[in-house]
């Protein structure tokens, strides 16, 4: 059994073009993120996966792997099961644990990726392990862009929505009860049902709410769930970049 932290990369971005090569406190973005995976403990292997030569010269220059990927893959998914195949010049194993890490979140809790990882390796049953936050906010529980899930009793994934779900039929939500959590884009696959999950289309849940994770429990999957209080801080735009460069700045000096 081997574990791989894989970062999707790519260069190109509607809102912001060129983001894992923007310098951040004397950085790219990528590098930025490479290091921050690097200090999770009990990974074999970080690498990033993308479909640009200028991100992988990045990369080999501040000490990282990069493996190239074709650009028209459907999915982050996807590309780490490519990255992985390529890097490895053959098929992962069945237990293999991927973990798919996003590429713009450089202050990533390293802590996060190993309590993934741990997950599968302690828990057989599980097909994927993935994790939430909870909703602070009713604007944040109402937002089509806040993915909300569904839990139950063993904290595990019974279904993902932009909608605000769960339901209070009769009253105003609680927000801050433990039923309202949010989606953090990270996810840990065991390698077998990885390979399971690339050959299947796209589902019609998918399809509708824009959510990889509904095909693969729409497959039956199991997908374990870890709670964090760290909602993470991802760079969307060239804004996000000048906050967090200011932040990394004081990390380094610290």
């Amino acid at each position: 059994m081997k574990t791989y932290g894989i970062i999707p990369s790519r260069f190109g971005s509607s809102r912001f073009p060129g983001k894992p090569l923007a310098i951040l406190a004397g950085k790219p973005l990528v590098a930025w993120v490479v290091d921050a995976v690097k200090k999770a403990k009990g990974l074999d292997e970080v690498l990033v996966a993308t479909d640009d030569e200028r991100i992988v010269k990045a990369v080999a220059e501040h000490g990282g792997v990069a493996v190239m990927t074709p650009s028209e893959l459907p999915s982050g998914t996807d590309r780490i099961a490519c990255a992985a195949r390529n890097f490895l010049g053959r098929d992962f194993d069945d237990d293999d644990i991927l973990v798919n890490i996003q590429g713009d979140e450089p202050l990533i809790d390293p802590q996060l990726i190993e309590d993934l990882a741990a997950k599968l390796k302690d828990s057989p049953k599980f097909d994927m392990a993935t994790a939430v936050t909870p909703i602070k906010t009713a604007a944040d529980f109402a937002a089509k862009t806040v993915v909300k899930v569904v839990l139950d009793r063993e904290d595990a994934a019974m279904y993902f929505s932009r909608a605000p779900i769960p339901c209070d039929r009769d009253h105003e939500p609680e927000i801050g009860n433990a039923l309202y959590v949010r989606h953090l884009g990270i996810y840990a696959y065991r390698g077998g049902f990885l390979k399971r999950y690339i050959t299947e289309p796209p589902c019609a849940l998918e399809q509708t709410e824009k959510l990889e994770q509904l095909r693969a429990l729409w497959m039956g999957a199991k997908i374990a769930v870890v709670r964090t209080n760290d909602e993470g801080v991802g760079v969307d735009t060239p804004e996000d970049a000048e906050r967090v460069a200011k932040i990394l700045a004081r990390t380094t000096k610290d």
